[in-house]
């Protein structure tokens, strides 16, 4: 069989018996696949697969902050919305991989869990843009990152399965996928950040700022009302009812790996 039509096959097999349980980031509207929307993810995936390679190649980049544009975030002047950890490894047959350790919201409902995923799966999510970004920490970083995330129990340990899509910054109540990762971050290094609110702290010491989104009370409510996965209610009163809800977002964590000098500009693949 010839490349093209064992690229048509893999995206018509995709197309008709991909049904992600688990997402983030995006809208969770019941929509199947289509035959264009899952050749544009396994083209994404592929570019992402051979510019990571290159910079593994170049300069030795072995692990990288992964985000993708799952939903149209636009109106509050963010361009991303879900950010995972993605690691060099090698596959079955000992040619280079590149897998993505997440969170997921299992759709719909108010928890989530931890995946390791490939790069075709990670972007085979109905993304709003087929777009990607990422940023490369600094090695020793890097290097804080991998160990970290080759133990189950220290990359779950600051894992929390109940989920708000906008949970608060600094509370303990809900996580979500993005909080995981900065959060996670924060652990690799200072391993004294054994507990989300030690992480928090070391976060805040180190000038991490949240995105805060003006949300009035009836898009709150209606949030509220639509989506268990959409929750309010630890967000404290004076910031909440000035509209003010302060979350962890692609965008800001990118800006502070910046400012911070733990990593470099983010890179995006249009």
């Amino acid at each position: 069989m010839d490349g093209k039509r064992l690229l048509a096959g893999l995206v018509l097999l995709a197309a008709f018996t991909l049904a992600p349980a688990a997402r983030a980031g995006r809208s969770c509207e019941p929509r199947k696949p289509t035959v264009a929307t899952v050749e544009q993810g396994l083209r994404l995936a592929q570019r992402t697969h051979e510019a990571l390679e290159a910079a593994y190649a170049r300069d030795g980049v072995q692990l990288v902050l992964l985000a993708r544009a799952g939903r149209d975030l636009t109106k509050y002047g963010l361009r991303w919305s879900h950010l995972g950890v993605a690691f060099r490894t090698r596959d079955a047959s000992g040619r280079p991989a590149w897998r993505v350790f997440h969170k997921l919201n299992s759709c719909g409902s108010d928890s989530a869990d931890l995946y390791r995923q490939g790069l075709a799966e990670f972007f085979l999510d109905d993304l709003w843009r087929f777009e990607a970004a990422w940023i490369v920490p600094t090695p020793e970083l890097q290097r804080r990152l991998l160990a970290l995330l080759a133990d189950d129990a220290r990359a779950q340990r600051l894992h929390q399965r109940p989920y708000s899509i906008v949970a608060y910054a600094w509370g303990q109540r809900y996580q979500q996928s993005n909080q995981w990762v900065l959060e996670t971050m924060a652990l690799a290094q200072e391993p004294a950040a054994t507990s989300r609110l030690r992480a928090q702290a070391w976060l805040q010491l180190q000038g991490y700022e949240p995105s805060v989104l003006r949300l009035g009370p009836l898009t709150r409510l209606g949030g509220r009302l639509a989506a268990a996965n959409v929750a309010f209610d630890d967000h404290p009163d004076a910031k909440r009812f000035s509209d003010r809800i302060e979350t962890v977002t692609v965008d800001s964590v990118f800006a502070w790996m910046q400012r911070s000098g733990l990593g470099g500009a983010p890179v995006r693949l249009p």
